[in-house]
């Protein structure tokens, strides 16, 4: 489908990547990886024929259909968010208004002429084609794409413009994913989603019918989304079959072998200058060590790039707090009359590395400021426990910072006991490397600023610290070095992240806020899935200890549903169930009654009655819809 032929890329005089030989089949699920500055995103940009190779050749099967979403940047304005999505079925409109003319003209026709007949013929053949391309479930297909991204059905008529930047991104995420090009091509796509929308991309990828390229710093993403690595490293391209966690161990299997390829080496060359420089004067052996060193000469010497060191930063020791950090007691907040909180009680105790999760505008960043003290309570308790202090990392923490301040001199100043080269050790870990270092804080773009005020705050913790979405423009190993950090410090970790891997990894209890709540469980984001499928979430029936709320062990609905109510929905959802089926079956009948030409007029009539079955379908598909969102 796309191939590469000794393919090579500079960025002005250094080698990003050459002598690329890959062939990209119709069905490959591929993870780009790669150190930063290797030359994955100009990759994928090759691919998506937005930039060009400079040496070797690229081919691509001819019609192919090619969808990039770059990192950031798109700006989609003029159409309300549901109009611009369906905006790539416009051809399938288009066909819609021909059927609906072709129609509208048979109307005015002798039903006894050729004309009708040849109307009748084109309106069959036209609705064949537009039922084969699924066009009679074009706003379904859009609905059900952007509730999956996570729109409410509220934002479906608001204009594009009215989005900020990471909502942007998702609107042409979701165009791209209702276009289905044969190659989807994902610049770090999970940057701009929370946590639900992450998780049904995967599943929606799970079942994408053509190949996708993706570049994301999600381990736990790629692991489930990908079945081959294409890694960019010592200006190569190399292959690994598998997911993310295989081509980790393929890796160090292979960095093994060539560093004892790379001693052998070494070792010879060693015995071959030896043999040179002992021998090289004597006429007896003249010859054998001119052929050494023609030996030396053809040999292609081995040569594997220094790996970044591995940081492992802790942090300091900070005072202990009381047992008790922070206690809510039927705490609400609203604004106007929105309601985030009603009655939440919880409690956080010493040592709790907590994450929050739920659905995007469920509170999360609300509960963090309301923990703050940032956002007062419209009523309620909030307690902050005994000599407690905490530190805060907001999603725009970069504004706290001092804009005229050199970054090292300003860490510095923060941490007077750490060494330089510690500190340029840790800047070096969140990409600030080299003369990086004595930038100004405010030439920072709002990501780099962020990343700084992460690593600064690395550097003088309190005994609670509060962090919003920490691993946003990280790449993997800083995400590594924050983690490690967060495993070993001996404070309270209240935190929001998108990152699977990294909620699994540091949380020992999951926070799900939504419906105005908060409900605990114990456990890692896997335990908390767990439980969920498992139905053991019971918001009504909890039990306090120690005034902490917990979730009984006894499955129960996951919903404030009376059993005789949960028993309506299922049956009414059996019966649609039914109906939709029934109706589906008298399409099929009417779809073979329309291969059989009989009349003009059988033919209108025929294809009318399966208009109106269709829309009857149409109308019970959006009650299934609706009773099944009141069961789960």
């Amino acid at each position: 489908m796309i191939q590469f032929s000794n393919a090579g890329k500079r960025f002005g005089p250094k080698v990003l990547f050459d002598d690329v030989n890959w062939l990209i089949g119709p069905k490959d699920r591929i993870g780009l990886v790669g150190a930063n500055g290797t030359g994955k995103s100009t990759l994928l940009k090759i691919i998506a024929d937005l930039e060009q190779v400079d040496s070797g050749d690229i081919s691509r099967m001819r019609n192919m259909r090619l969808g990039y979403l770059p990192q950031d940047g798109l700006k989609l304005e003029g159409r309300s968010v549901f109009a611009e999505c369906a905006s790539v079925f416009e051809h399938l409109r288009q066909m819609e208004r021909d059927m609906e003319e072709t129609l509208s003209s048979m109307s005015d026709l002798d039903h006894e002429s050729a004309a009708y007949a040849a109307a009748a013929d084109k309106f069959s053949r036209l609705d064949n084609e537009f039922r084969a391309k699924e066009g009679y479930t074009i706003d379904m297909q859009v609905g059900s794409i952007l509730t999956g991204l996570g729109f409410d059905k509220d934002d479906w008529g608001k204009p594009c413009e009215e989005f900020s930047g990471g909502w942007q991104m998702r609107i042409a995420l979701a165009k791209l994913l209702l276009e289905q090009p044969e190659a989807l091509l994902l610049d770090e796509p999970t940057n701009h989603l929370d946590l639900e929308a992450r998780n049904w991309l995967e599943d929606y990828l799970h079942n994408y019918p053509n190949a996708f390229i993706l570049i994301s710093h999600d381990r736990y993403f790629l692991d489930v989304t990908v079945s081959k690595i294409v890694e960019v490293w010592n200006k190569k391209v190399t292959i690994f079959a598998g997911n993310f966690t295989h081509y980790q161990r393929q890796k160090d299997e292979r960095l093994e072998q060539m560093r004892a390829a790379q001693r052998n080496q070494q070792d010879r060359v060693a015995q071959i200058e030896a043999f040179v420089d002992r021998f090289r004067a004597k006429a007896t052996k003249a010859k054998q060590a001119q052929s050494r060193l023609k030996e030396l000469d053809k040999m292609e010497i081995i040569e594997i790039p220094e790996e970044e060191p591995i940081i492992h930063f802790k942090f300091p020791t900070p005072k202990a707090s009381g047992r008790i950090v922070a206690e809510f007691k039927d705490v609400a907040k609203s604004y106007g009359t929105k309601k985030v909180f009603d009655n939440a009680s919880f409690n956080i105790e010493r040592g709790d590395r907590i994450a929050l999760v739920g659905h995007n505008g469920a509170g999360k960043s609300t509960l963090i400021k309301l923990l703050t003290g940032l956002e007062g309570l419209t009523s309620g308790e909030y307690k902050l426990g005994h000599n407690v202090e905490f530190d805060y990392f907001a999603q725009d923490q970069y504004k706290a910072l001092d804009p005229e301040s050199e970054i090292l001199d300003d860490l510095c100043a923060t941490a007077p006991k750490a060494t330089a080269t510690e500190l340029r050790g840790l800047l070096g870990c969140f990409l600030f490397r080299e003369e990086d270092v004595f930038k100004k804080i405010g030439v920072l773009s709002g990501g780099e600023r962020n990343r700084y005020a992460l690593c600064k705050l690395l550097t003088q913790p309190s005994n609670f610290v509060l962090l919003d979405e920490p691993t946003n423009h990280l790449d993997m190993r800083a995400k590594d070095v924050l983690l490690e950090a967060l495993k070993n410090y001996e404070g309270t970790v209240v935190f929001v992240s998108h990152d699977r891997y990294f909620i699994d990894e540091l949380a020992k209890k999951v926070f799900e806020v939504g419906g105005g709540t908060v409900t605990v469980y114990p456990g890692n984001y896997e335990e908390y899935l767990r439980a969920k499928s498992k139905q053991i979430e019971v918001p009504e029936v909890v039990a306090v200890v120690e005034k902490q709320t917990v979730v009984e062990d006894k499955p129960q609905s996951a919903k404030r549903l009376n059993p005789m109510k949960v028993k309506q929905l299922e049956d009414r959802l059996v019966a649609v169930e039914a109906e939709i089926a029934k109706r589906e079956a008298a399409v099929a009948s009417y779809e073979a009654d329309l291969s059989n030409y009989v009349s003009a007029d059988e033919s209108q009539r025929i294809a009318s009655e399966a208009a109106k079955e269709r829309e009857a379908i149409d109308e019970l598909m959006l009650e299934w819809e609706a009773v099944s969102e009141q069961l789960n």
